[in-house]
């Protein structure tokens, strides 16, 4: 199992929740959680998965519901 932090740009707790949310659909990614107050992103990988492939998916998820969020360092 693969497990990777980000370190993300987000406005507010809210937000932050509903990247968490998009991050968890996106295929490859077998759990996500999003901590606003320390602006960190942890995603644990379905084996096999290559996180640089699976992360960009994971930030247009993102960015589809908070348009101004970054995810650094994929």
């Amino acid at each position: 199992m693969m497990k990777k932090t980000y370190k993300i740009d987000v406005d507010c707790a809210n937000c932050a929740n509903k990247m968490e949310a998009a991050a968890q659909k996106t295929p490859g990614v077998k759990n996500a959680t999003v901590n606003f107050m320390t602006l960190k992103m942890s995603v644990e990988f379905e084996e096999g998965q290559d996180p640089k492939a699976v992360m960009p998916q994971v930030l247009a998820a993102c960015k589809k519901v908070e348009s101004d969020c970054e995810i650094f360092g994929i």
